[in-house]
């Protein structure tokens, strides 16, 4: 069981860990070690998380959400199996929190009017400083 928050935990049927070999470095020892680990979170059909958690995880994860709605992280940072799945699970724990948080609604403002009033003269000059730049005529 992986714990997430006080009240959020991911039981163990929902993540299945896949050992596979790594690229990178490891010598001799890469080609014989399946060091890497891929994490599969099945988050679709995950009973402990709420649907808009569920909706804000998905758009965090981006490409490493599955058409199945499954969440795949995969790590070959270090040559220790063991703690490849340690970083695996941190990660997607560090996601969920993320995806917990609900954003800020924006409150539309409105320009002011010195705002307003200094875009209009930029504008006025950048005109006029392009107007400059005709043809110059040589009788005049």
């Amino acid at each position: 069981m992986l714990k997430i928050t006080d009240r959020i935990q991911i039981e163990d049927w929902e993540l299945t860990e896949q050992f596979v070999r790594a690229s990178g470095p490891g010598g001799q020892n890469v080609n014989k070690v399946a060091s890497a680990v891929e994490l599969r979170f099945e988050a679709a059909r995950s009973p402990n998380l709420p649907q808009p958690v569920k909706t804000r995880l998905r758009k965090l994860a981006g490409r490493r959400w599955t058409t199945e709605g499954a969440l795949v992280l995969q790590v070959d940072e270090t040559r220790s199996q063991a703690r490849n799945r340690e970083i695996a699970r941190d990660r997607l724990a560090e996601l969920i929190r993320k995806a917990l948080e609900k954003p800020k609604r924006r409150i539309p403002t409105r320009p002011t009017l010195g705002s307003k009033r200094r875009r209009l003269e930029s504008k006025k000059a950048t005109g006029q400083k392009k107007a400059l730049r005709g043809r110059v005529d040589p009788d005049g």
